[in-house]
């Protein structure tokens, strides 16, 4: 019963159901407003994300490499000698470069009896910084 009218009040008024013009306009301006704020606290959770994930990879590298060291009495060719050993599982990607090419800091092996060299540390090729302004090759 209440219904029927409230459907003859809306008929009777000429007006259909919907929204104007400038409803929508409104709410297309709330929504352009909270995106605005919204990206780029995405952007900096990501980049921050790919950050963590590349100091994680590198630690997880140079602890592959002393591990090698302490097992093998050397100092590893290459990252991709860790591979080979099973010291790691691949070679790690780069989230920053979104690549697995490492600057591979080659140095005098003091476990090696011959003197030789092999592989001290590892290091991003990712050019840019991070939010504080620390360079990617520098971590």
């Amino acid at each position: 019963m209440i219904g029927k009218g409230l459907k003859k009040a809306a008929a009777s008024s000429g007006r259909q159901g919907g929204f104007s013009l400038l409803e929508l306009m409104i709410a297309m301006f709330i929504l352009v407003i909270l995106l605005s704020v919204a990206i780029p606290t995405y952007q900096r959770s990501v980049q921050h994300a790919r950050e963590t994930v590349l100091k994680e990879n590198l630690w997880q590298m140079r602890r592959a490499i002393d591990q090698f060291a302490g097992d093998k009495g050397k100092l590893p060719r290459s990252v991709d000698e860790l591979v080979e050993n099973k010291y790691l599982r691949e070679r790690p990607v780069d989230p920053i470069s979104e690549s697995t090419e490492w600057e591979e800091i080659m140095g005098d092996d003091p476990n090696n009896p011959d003197g030789g060299q092999g592989m001290t540390d590892v290091k991003s090729l990712a050019g840019g910084s991070d939010g504080d302004g620390k360079s990617y090759s520098d971590y």
